[in-house]
């Protein structure tokens, strides 16, 4: 079986123009919902983090 560059590359141009690309309004507005989510996320986890580090700290009796 042969490879040829020439066949991939119409391939997967054939391919990408099958693609619905998100415009870029949708792009953005995805792009800000992540940031949202990782800062939500951040912040759950640094709570979370503290209020295990309180319940160890007081079942193991550290000051």
């Amino acid at each position: 079986m042969a490879f040829s560059p020439f066949k991939f590359l119409q391939e997967v141009r054939t391919e990408t123009n099958k693609v619905t690309w998100p415009s870029r309004r949708e792009t953005t507005i995805t792009t800000i919902m992540v940031f949202i989510m990782v800062a939500l996320a951040s912040v759950f986890f640094f709570a979370a983090d503290q209020i295990i580090r309180l319940l160890v700290t007081f079942l193991l009796g550290i000051r």
